[in-house]
């Protein structure tokens, strides 16, 4: 049996004040496009393209739930996400239908990656910090709220090995281009936040607008795209 006393402290307990949760005032989403690979060939791209997708409403998620879950309906059992580039164009239809309808900001650093110096591609995590400390010294003061945090998530790429050090490049770029208590990073897969299916898709539309001239997917989120910074545009050397 419980005492008295014992009992009196435990409604204590149960009336205690409780810290606010901190919410975030800001939720940026990130994705990539094109590959690690430089070199000419078949299938390499040439652009390396780090997208950001801001917004201060995450409602956007309920309809790409709502779409994947018609896809499983549909037969699809296995989907677990939306992804531009295996997506069928019906399915391309209603996510950037959906698109449309929301309120936020795109913003994309692109890197010719024959122009990349041997010493910024030594390894696939240095390229990729690379891309996020340009990224965010061009635009990361545009996305901080006014009051409280920005919540990053970025979509999680590499090997189990490699995880790690992509992560690490995440968090030391905005060690020293961010006020430390204005961010927290969130690296998981990309399955796990309907949210980095958007980033993906706008990843892909600036991407296929840069590396083959189509914009019929750029020009439904255009009017979203604040900035697409090509870093090393003034350059003329390639080093393959």
């Amino acid at each position: 049996m419980i005492d008295q006393e014992s009992s009196l402290e435990f409604q204590r307990w149960l009336k205690r004040p409780s810290n606010p949760p901190i919410m975030a005032d800001k939720f940026v989403f990130a994705d990539e496009a094109g590959c690690f690979t430089f070199k000419r060939k078949a299938g390499a791209s040439r652009y390396f393209l780090l997208c950001t997708f801001t917004t201060e409403d995450c409602s956007l998620s309920h309809d790409l739930l709502q779409i994947r879950r018609e896809l499983v309906l549909n037969g699809d059992s296995e989907r677990d996400k939306l992804h531009a580039t295996t997506d069928q164009q019906a399915t391309r239809d209603k996510v950037f239908a959906c698109l449309e309808a929301h309120t936020f900001r795109v913003d994309a650093t692109l890197l010719e990656k024959s122009k990349a110096q041997p010493q910024t591609r030594i390894t696939e995590a240095t390229f990729y910090q690379y891309a996020w400390y340009y990224h965010f010294k061009h635009v990361g003061r545009k996305l901080l709220p006014t009051t409280g945090k920005m919540l990053i998530t970025a979509a999680s790429i590499g090997q189990k090995k490699t995880k790690a050090a992509f992560k690490q490049g995440i968090n030391n770029t905005l060690q020293q281009t961010t006020p430390r208590d204005k961010w927290e990073v969130s690296f998981i897969d990309s399955s796990k936040d309907p949210l980095l299916w958007a980033a993906d898709y706008c990843a892909w539309a600036i991407q296929r607008k840069w590396e083959i001239g189509d914009v019929r997917s750029y020009e439904l989120i255009k009017s979203k795209v604040f900035t697409e910074y090509d870093l090393w545009s003034y350059g003329d050397t390639h080093y393959y």
